[in-house]
């Protein structure tokens, strides 16, 4: 008699999980403005971690014989400021800045408003509690919420990071919120309600990783605001405190000789959109790769 041993098939990575990565790269190489968005990106966040490198000077270096000097003098690139500090160098610092607190921003976000969307959509009971409180902080504009809860910290990077991420949780939590009352009725989730799976297991496992693609897409949203939102706080004396360097705080210095000497003021305003067009532009061509419906 024969005895046929069974063998254990070779376990080889998720088919559905590598078309999925293959069409998604195939859309963003289709997307001529999205390449754009992510040259700007690259060039931006080289910028941000190699700014100490790439600065000739200090950003708060001032150069009192050399006031107001025009970009390309006297080994200022960029010209100088009423101080005579170098704005090549507080430019790359600025950029460094807003990077940070974007990126902080957008952790506060998605550290809070991902849990408490999952919460909201797949419990019925915490819906109720967690959309009425969503609702009360979307009736503050962004902006003002943002500027109550620096004023109340004190103001600084961290605060301000903080202070814009919190203002834009209701709106992560709503997305999340969104995805998973639609992923709550799939067949695979019914699947593992049915089979008793703990609801823990069915938000990690199966309705979370489902909804990584909105989260990703509302993290590219977030971060253009908050890097404008930083600079509008810093503007105000709100955000990060002189005489670190920020885009904001070169715009506010360089109002009252905007008419005089307008460069101070036009290089961080170009930095500022250089840096949300590029997220901007990458946001809707990775919002569009994500979305399996779309087709170009």
């Amino acid at each position: 008699m024969t005895v046929i041993e069974a063998t254990k098939p070779v376990e080889t990575p998720s088919l559905t999980a590598v078309a999925v990565r293959g069409r998604v790269l195939r859309q963003l190489r289709r997307n001529p403005l999205g390449l754009i968005g992510a040259a700007l990106l690259l060039i931006v966040v080289f910028i941000g971690v190699f700014a100490p490198l790439l600065a000739p000077y200090a950003p708060a270096e001032v150069h009192f014989a050399t006031p107001f000097q025009r970009p390309g003098t006297e080994g200022f690139l960029l010209g100088t400021d009423d101080l005579g500090r170098d704005i090549f160098s507080r430019v790359l610092y600025g950029t460094r800045a807003s990077l940070e607190v974007g990126a902080l921003s957008v952790l506060c976000a998605v550290v809070i408003g991902v849990p408490l969307g999952l919460l909201s959509g797949y419990w019925r009971v915490l819906d109720m509690v967690l959309s009425r409180l969503s609702d009360v902080l979307l009736a503050f504009p962004f902006l003002i919420l943002a500027v109550g809860l620096t004023a109340i910290n004190g103001g600084g990077l961290v605060d301000a990071a903080i202070a814009l991420g919190v203002a834009q949780v209701p709106i992560m939590m709503r997305v999340v919120r969104a995805e998973t009352l639609r992923l709550k009725e799939t067949d695979f989730v019914l699947a593992a309600t049915t089979m008793h799976v703990p609801s823990w297991r069915i938000l990690g496992e199966h309705i979370l990783p489902n909804a990584l693609a909105p989260i990703i897409v509302q993290a590219t949203v977030i971060m253009p605001t908050a890097v404008i939102g930083e600079a509008i706080l810093s503007f105000l004396g709100l955000g990060i405190k002189p005489p670190a360097p920020s885009l904001g705080i070169m715009l506010s210095d360089a109002q009252q000789y905007l008419l005089r000497t307008p460069w101070p003021g036009i290089f961080p305003g170009v930095a500022l959109a250089i840096i949300c067009l590029g997220f901007n532009l990458f946001g809707d061509a990775l919002r569009d790769a994500l979305d399996p419906k779309t087709s170009r």
